[in-house]
């Protein structure tokens, strides 16, 4: 079996006007297509996501089942496997990537979707955080092709207090002496450490800590979770690809494009789908209030918060099973 599959686009004309060269798609696929073309899921990938953590979502007793469906989960720009600072052409190399929106993201996985894979209709798009950001903007760009979205702790703008969040985060990063504005010539090691530490502190929620939930995922104590995050940042991850999907987060909105100028109630009011938001309300970014604001304004929304210690990672897969109780529950009424 293929570890994943390649789309090849050319040269890409961004929502900035500027060209992406020799963009790339890197997707997998799980299970079949039916006659009809009737049975496509879309699953995108998170932040610190990839098409092979997508696969804590999938499975033959969950919602999002393999032999039922046929599910295409796609890597994000930025995230080392499709077109990223880390592995594109010189000219683009590193600091000199272009910024990428989610506009630019779905115009692309829309291009895979109908002229390699030849699929007129999805039956559901769905993912966590940026992935679930995802979810609104196929469903807002694409509104006649989009049947069900079901985004799950994310929203269909990124709030003011969200960016700053990021900009702490960010902060951290390039504070690293080897930075030096993107041009580095060795990852900054430290930076992406202290990146990690920062990002821990909102991941979960107050209650999280005060209960000393961490020993519950393996942690013997808060320090060895705080490691833990700075060594999966610095060995994982190429400081200019964070920096390039943080910026892609912190500009999403899906009203700022052609379509809709800007106008984000008249945005929110294109999208068909059917549409199941899922909340947490320990979530210290995406804000269950932020949802509540969207549900006025999307015809056929459904807002489900849920409550859960584990703030924003209670969508992680293995972390909460009520979560992912109430996730499946949800996927398999809109999927019916």
């Amino acid at each position: 079996m293929k570890k994943y599959q390649e789309f090849n686009l050319g040269d890409v004309k961004l929502l900035s006007g500027k060209i992406l060269k020799s963009a790339k798609l890197i997707y997998k696929t799980y299970g079949k297509l039916n006659k009809d073309n009737s049975n496509v899921i879309i699953l995108p990938t998170f932040y610190t996501g990839t098409h092979i953590r997508n696969e804590g979502f999938i499975g033959k007793n969950r919602a999002i089942n393999p032999n039922k469906y046929f599910i295409i989960s796609i890597n994000m720009f930025g995230n080392g496997l499709s077109s990223s600072p880390s592995n594109s052409l010189k000219i683009q190399h590193g600091s000199r990537f272009p910024e990428i929106t989610l506009w630019d993201n779905i115009y692309c996985q829309h291009k895979l979707v109908t002229e390699k894979l030849k699929i007129r209709k999805i039956a559901l798009v769905t993912g966590w955080s940026m992935a679930g950001c995802q979810s609104y903007q196929w469903a807002a760009q694409y509104p006649n092709m989009v049947k069900a979205i079901l985004p799950f702790c994310s929203s269909s703008k990124t709030s003011i207090h969200n960016h700053v969040f990021l900009e702490g985060v960010k902060a951290a990063l390039i504070t690293d002496k080897n930075w030096n504005k993107g041009n580095y010539k060795k990852q900054p090691i430290e930076g992406l450490k202290a990146f990690g530490r920062v990002y821990v502190g909102w991941a979960f929620s107050q209650d999280f800590y005060r209960e000393k939930l961490y020993k519950k995922i393996g942690f013997k104590n808060v320090e060895n979770l705080l490691k833990n995050w700075e060594n999966e940042h610095a060995k994982n991850w190429d400081a200019n690809d964070l920096l390039c999907k943080l910026k892609t987060w912190q500009s999403n909105d899906i009203s700022k494009n052609p379509l809709y100028k800007n106008n984000y109630v008249k945005a929110l009011k294109s999208i068909r789908a059917r549409t199941i938001i899922m909340s947490c309300n320990q979530d210290l970014y995406f804000r269950t209030e932020d949802n509540i604001y969207e549900k006025k304004f999307i015809k056929k929304a459904s807002l489900r918060p849920i409550n859960s210690p584990y703030g924003h990672c209670a969508a992680n897969p293995g972390n909460d099973s009520n979560f992912q109780k109430k996730l499946d529950k949800n996927l398999f009424e809109l999927l019916n």
